[in-house]
């Protein structure tokens, strides 16, 4: 269940992320109200993974998952796009995600 609640926590913070972005310096109401919503989400439910994950562990999920996915949605509805050190440095990030998760001797309570 805690890798759930991790799995929700970035999707919310993927959402109010990219609501940041399309807030325009929060001077759209409702993409403003995302932030928080997203934000607010995100961290309730990263509360409850560390419950069980251990802290670096999921926070280094949280976080390197949130930036593969935010520069996605940057391409896909911002138009942004990166250069190949770029593109290298977050397909890193990734990989450094999936050894933690793969590999590590971390164990879930």
């Amino acid at each position: 269940m805690a890798y759930f609640y991790l799995a929700i926590a970035i999707v919310a913070e993927v959402i109010g992320t990219s609501s940041l972005k399309a807030s325009e310096e929060f001077t759209r109401l409702w993409p403003s109200l995302m932030v928080f919503a997203g934000y607010g989400v995100s961290f309730y439910f990263l509360t409850l993974a560390f419950r069980t994950i251990p802290l670096g562990v999921a926070y280094a999920i949280w976080s390197g998952l949130g930036i593969a996915l935010i520069t996605i949605i940057g391409y896909v509805f911002f138009r942004q796009v990166l250069d190949a050190p770029a593109m290298l440095g977050i397909g890193l990030i990734v990989a450094g995600v999936a050894v933690i998760r793969i590999f590590s001797n971390v164990t879930v309570q």
